[in-house]
């Protein structure tokens, strides 16, 4: 039913034993680098929650036509577990988590948690993959000042620039709506900029800054504008809607995208999970571009 049973991502098999497994589905229910309204530590059982609809369509998921599950053996790991009397300990503890995960070659899909958890999980990547193009969906540029040692969701990716974890000559942000002093070498698409020019000529910026390169995609559910996505933690009015930022990411099915994370759900400002039904579908939607890639015979629907 999908009103009852067991909230894993898509009914998928909740075990810590992945061998033999393609993608594996893991929560960071992290939030102690919140700027602004905490909360996302509840975010992967949000999203989680959101998702059962999305496992009741699977045989033929929307709009690709296809099972990905007959393609990919999915896990859902479950939640990486912090110790909140010591958030100091939380990039460690991440890229621990990620690290063990990376050693069984599987396909990372991770479910925040603020956004500061892209940083460890960049870094365990950018060990096994090198630098690493990112494509960066969010109303912030999360580029701020950085000391290297504050844990800060506004802040972490100039200091995946300065460690060498990203090619930001590589990298694009995309539904922005704040400035920075510097863009640090990354093609900035701000959500009027999308808005005028519209997903398809977005979708081309993408292709031209990141071709081919292995890429990071970490999806901030505050991209959407809060009318799409209330339930977050630091919203901007302006943003793209579902619509727009799902034309653009179902565009992607072509690039060499080895891992994703949705990040900042915060199910306390959420109403009727507009935001955890967003960010499980974008989720869901990796998913399918996965098993897409996986099997050549692929050809999409009219």
């Amino acid at each position: 039913m999908t009103y009852g049973g067991q909230l894993s991502f898509l009914r998928r098999k909740y075990t810590q034993d992945i061998a033999g497994a393609d993608v594996v589905v893991s929560g960071l229910p992290f939030d102690a680098a919140t700027t602004f309204r905490p909360g996302t530590r509840l975010g992967p059982q949000a999203i989680r929650a959101a998702s059962v609809q999305l496992a009741e369509i699977s045989d033929s998921a929307f709009p690709y036509n296809i099972n990905p599950f007959e393609t990919l053996a999915v896990a859902d790991y479950g939640d990486c577990y912090f110790d909140s009397g010591y958030p100091e300990h939380a990039v460690d503890v991440i890229l621990e988590h990620a690290r063990k995960l990376l050693q069984q070659d599987v396909t990372m899909l991770t479910l925040g948690g603020d956004h500061f958890i892209t940083y460890p999980l960049l870094k365990a990547h950018a060990e096994k993959f090198g630098p690493l193009a990112l494509i960066h969906f969010d109303a912030h540029v999360d580029t701020w000042p950085d000391d290297g040692q504050r844990l800060d969701h506004g802040s972490m990716f100039l200091r995946a620039k300065n460690e060498g974890l990203i090619d930001t000559s590589r990298s694009i942000q995309l539904g922005i709506r704040s400035f920075s002093d510097s863009d640090h070498g990354f093609t900035v698409l701000t959500a009027p900029w999308i808005q005028e020019h519209g997903s398809a000529q977005a979708v081309s910026e993408i292709r031209r800054v990141v071709g081919d390169h292995q890429a990071y995609l970490t999806f901030d559910i505050d991209c959407l504008d809060p009318a799409f996505a209330p339930g977050t933690g630091t919203p901007v009015a302006g943003g793209l809607s579902s619509s727009e930022a799902l034309a653009i990411t179902r565009a992607l099915v072509d690039f060499n995208i080895i891992a994703m994370d949705v990040v900042e759900v915060a199910p306390a400002y959420d109403h009727a999970e507009i935001t955890a039904i967003a960010a499980a579908t974008l989720a869901h939607d990796f998913i399918c571009q996965l098993a897409i890639r996986k099997n050549s015979r692929y050809s999409a629907p009219d």
